[in-house]
C-alpha cells in the first residue's frame, strides 16, 4: 500500500493526526527533502527505510514503490503541504495505477493556510473578497496563457501566490497591468510555520526591493489584496439581527 501524506505546511506538529500515524507505521518513507521539514522524520519507527526525492527522477521514486510493494512493505510518499497543490502528485498515481499498485491520499494543512495564520489574516472578508486565487508566475512549468497574473488580477480578489519569488519584479508588472494599484497591500511569507518564518509586509509596489532587503529568495508565498488592510462588513451569520436554522434573531 502506498499512502500520500501531506506533511502540513512547516511545523512539525502540523500534520494530521492520520498523516503522523501513517509515518509511525511506514516501513519505507519518501519524502521531499527540498521542502518538507525533516523534524517530521522523528516519527517514524527503528528500521524505517528514508529516500530524499530531492534527488530522485518520477521513475526513480516509482521504483522504490514498486520495490516496496513486492516486498509487501508499506510505504509513505510524502509530499509539502498538501500536495494537491503543485504536488505532482497525479503523475506518480498514474504511474501506480498502470502498475496496479493501490494507494490512498491523505490531506495536509497547505502553505497557503499556514500563510494566513502568520499574518493573522482572513482571506474572504465580507465586502472586500469572497474569493482566493491560487496560482504563480510561470516558470520551467508553463502557465496557460488565460491564467496568466494580469488576467487574474482583474478579478481582484484576495490572490496567493506560489513558486515566484524569483520573479518578483515581473510579478509586480503584471499585478499593476492587471488593476492592482502599486500601493495594494501585499505582504510576503518566508517559511510559513517553520521556526525561523518571516512575515513582511509591503506593496504591490514594493515585493521586489522587500525581498531583497530581506534576503529572501525562494520558500515565500506571495498574498496580495485589500484583505490585508481594508474596513469590511460584519458577518452576517453572528448578526444578532440575522436568524439561522440554530438561533432566531434577537433584534
Amino acid at each position: 500500500m502506498i499512502d500520500f501524506v501531506g506533511a502540513g505546511s512547516g511545523a512539525a506538529d502540523l500534520i494530521t493526526l492520520r498523516g503522523k500515524k501513517l509515518l509511525e507505521e511506514a516501513d519505507v518513507i519518501i519524502y521531499a527533502g527540498s521542502l518538507v521539514n525533516p523534524a517530521l522524520l522523528e516519527y517514524k519507527k527503528e528500521g524505517c527505510e528514508v529516500h530524499n526525492s530531492a534527488y530522485m527522477t518520477l521513475e526513480q521514486v516509482i521504483a522504490v514503490m514498486e520495490e516496496a510493494e513486492k516486498a509487501g512493505k508499506h510505504t509513505v510518499r510524502l509530499h509539502t503541504g498538501d500536495p494537491c497543490l503543485y504536488g505532482a502528485i497525479r503523475e506518480q498515481m498514474d504511474e501506480l495505477d498502470r502498475r496496479g499498485i493501490s494507494y490512498a491520499y491523505c490531506p495536509g494543512v497547505s502553505s497557503f493556510c499556514g500563510a494566513a495564520a502568520a499574518l493573522n489574516a482572513e482571506y474572504t472578508l465580507p465586502g472586500v473578497s469572497q474569493s482566493v486565487i491560487i496560482t504563480r508566475m510561470a516558470g520551467r512549468t508553463p502557465v496557460p496563457e488565460k491564467e496568466a497574473i494580469a488576467s487574474m488580477a482583474a478579478h481582484q480578489a484576495t490572490m496567493v501566490i506560489f513558486l515566484s519569488t524569483g520573479m518578483l519584479e515581473e510579478l509586480s508588472k503584471e499585478l499593476i497591468k492587471g488593476g492592482y494599484s502599486p500601493d495594494t497591500p501585499a505582504a510576503i511569507v518566508y517559511k510559513a510555520t517553520w521556526p525561523d518564518e518571516k512575515t513582511l509586509p509591503c506593496t504591490v509596489e514594493t515585493l521586489a526591493r522587500t525581498a531583497e532587503e530581506n534576503q529572501v529568495t525562494k520558500t515565500a508565498l506571495i498574498v496580495v489584496g485589500h484583505v490585508l488592510d481594508s474596513a469590511y462588513d460584519r458577518s452576517e451569520l453572528y448578526n444578532p439581527a440575522f436568524s439561522t436554522e440554530f438561533r432566531k434573531a434577537e433584534i
